[in-house]
């Protein structure tokens, strides 16, 4: 007997293929005229409803999972619990999937994290009980008491961190996860203490509708998009009040076609000719449907589209970057590692949506290939606007890319959370430094610009800026530390030169003159800088002959060069 050949196309996705995402908002207008006695719950209109049963859904799905419920049996048990229909359903599940598998990936992460906490936490509380004892010999009562106070906080903190890991590995060992709190761990917490009622809570649990695309549907079956005299429409299916009208021959029930709620779609400008094209081209899309607080419904589409051509070319050098809490510095690099004037006729390019103050958004352009992007409110604004912010940063940076043709280099930087907690001035310097936004941003807009980008190891950048290039080229220390991000990124060593060797011997002779008095700041030289003077002598005279990657480490000659460089100012 002959295999029936299956027509239906298959969905296909390329290694090419990247996520676009557009926000908009969505406006209901037209409800159906019934409701189910069944499924609502008082006055709750049919799109309430069904975001409450798809959102029940997603947690019973995740509780069965944990038990090793296949997605199969969930998938039949769940249409008939919750009254949703199958592709519903079916989403539900892979939502509480997902969230496991985040979980499990994040649970490796937070062991590290917590280990490398509790050796930290257990190091400051030795050097505490230290200070107790230096106090105790000397009968220091004032001492006495603050290190005693200092002590029993350390104590408590290690014991905190050796539970935390303690609870961690036991999920590590038996297969589970961390307790997971649908609707937002801080928002329960704030329930528990009073300040936010309990039905504010119980809304952020069901206030969420998600479909996946399917490109054999016509894009997306349960929300659907419609393009018409250039207005948007949503129509989002309401699958809990179809009507099963019987079986078919295998026994699966036939419901009746489900209405739906339909009404206007708002996206932005600049999205308005893009999303016509991807919707005639039949692309399936994913849609998440989100009510907030404010009980506006927004939306979030994501397109799979093709990343479009490189227009960029490494072998005429890059644009380096160097990000800052208030902006970033560019540095156009040629092919041979220096600094290239910027062509003739160049601007750099200007934000046209920014009118909220004057300076808020400056451009200092050095002729000799030197930018600098400032933007002051980006060491204090809140979230959104700081987002937005770092949006047109972005953009700005790669227009200018894009204009010269070059790729960009940026630094590799990785605020860990090995120091959170137990090193007060870092913690302050990395929350106010968004950088992984600033990077983030700038290569996803590069991304889909079609504008190359590598990231490089960001070791000792600004120490060797700071000897080799500021003084050389008259510049800050951010442009020569963007100049040295391209040239790493090109491939260049950075060697030991006669003028580099001069300026420690006249560090060193400088420090070592005759004084008066004992050493002190900025007065002869101490014996820590003694050492350095020696390790040093050691170092610069084997680092041109080293591997790139020894240049680079650590603990090279660039590291007793920083300390240097502060001992000295």
């Amino acid at each position: 007997m002959k295999k029936r050949k299956n027509n239906k196309k298959k969905p296909t996705k390329t290694d090419n293929d990247i996520s676009c995402t557009v926000c908009g908002e969505f406006f209901p207008e037209v409800y159906p005229a019934f409701r189910s006695q069944k499924w609502s719950r008082g006055m709750e209109d049919p799109l309430d409803t069904e975001m409450r049963l798809f959102c029940s859904c997603t947690r019973w799905a995740f509780n069965r999972l944990q038990e090793d419920n296949s997605r199969q049996e969930l998938k039949k048990q769940g249409q008939g619990t919750f009254g949703i229909n199958s592709r519903y359903c079916d989403d539900a599940i892979l939502k509480a999937r997902a969230v496991i598998e985040s979980q499990t990936e994040l649970l490796e992460l937070e062991i590290e994290e917590t280990e490398a906490k509790l050796v930290r936490a257990k190091k400051k509380l030795s050097w505490a009980e230290k200070d107790l004892d230096r106090a105790v010999k000397a009968n220091n009562t004032a001492k006495i008491e603050d290190f005693k106070h200092t002590v029993h906080g350390r104590k408590a903190r290690v014991k905190k961190l050796a539970d935390k890991l303690d609870e961690l590995k036991v999920h590590h060992d038996n297969g589970t996860i961390p307790k997971v709190i649908f609707g937002g761990r801080s928002l329960w917490k704030r329930v528990c203490r009073g300040r936010v009622s309990r039905e504010e809570w119980r809304q952020a649990r069901q206030d969420r509708l998600y479909a996946r695309g399917d490109e054999t549907k016509g894009g997306n079956p349960n929300l659907k998009i419609s393009w018409h005299n250039g207005e948007f429409t949503l129509s989002v299916t309401i699958s809990h009040l179809s009507e099963q009208k019987g079986t078919d021959k295998k026994g699966r029930p036939i419901m009746t076609r489900a209405p739906r709620v339909t009404g206007k779609l708002w996206l932005p400008e600049k999205h308005r000719q893009k999303v016509p094209e991807l919707l005639l081209s039949g692309v399936p899309y994913t849609v998440e449907l989100i009510k907030g607080r404010d009980s506006r419904y927004r939306v979030h589409i994501t397109f799979a589209v093709t990343a479009p051509v490189l227009v960029t070319n490494p072998n005429q050098g890059y644009l380096g970057a160097d990000t800052n809490p208030d902006g970033a510095a560019l540095a156009n690099v040629g092919y041979t590692g220096q600094p290239a004037p910027w062509p003739e006729g160049f601007t750099a390019p200007y934000p046209k949506a920014l009118h909220k103050f004057a300076g808020e958004f400056q451009i200092t352009m050095h002729p000799n290939g030197f930018l600098y992007i400032k933007v002051p409110e980006l060491s204090y604004s809140r979230g959104f606007r700081r987002t937005y912010l770092i949006g047109v940063l972005a953009k700005v940076v790669v227009d200018t890319a894009k204009t010269l043709g070059k790729p960009i280099a940026l630094e590799s930087l990785d605020f860990g959370k090995d120091r959170f907690d137990t090193n007060r001035k870092f913690n302050r310097m990395a929350a106010n430094f968004p950088f992984k936004k600033m990077v983030g941003a700038v290569i996803r807009k590069a991304f889909k610009q079609g504008v190359g980008v590598k990231q490089v190891w960001p070791a000792h950048t600004s120490t060797i800026g700071y000897y080799k290039y500021m003084e050389r080229y008259g510049i800050t220390i951010h442009h020569a530390a963007a100049l040295v991000v391209a040239r790493r990124a090109i491939g260049f060593k950075e060697y030991i030169t006669k003028e580099l060797k001069q300026k420690v011997q006249a560090v060193k002779e400088k420090l070592s003159q005759k004084v008066n008095s004992l050493p002190g700041e900025g007065r002869g030289m101490t014996r820590k800088v003694k050492q350095l003077f020696k390790r040093l002598d050691g170092k610069i005279s084997v680092h041109n002959g080293l591997t790139r990657y020894k240049q680079e480490s650590f603990h090279s000659v660039w590291h007793d060069l920083k300390h240097l460089a502060l001992s000295s100012r």
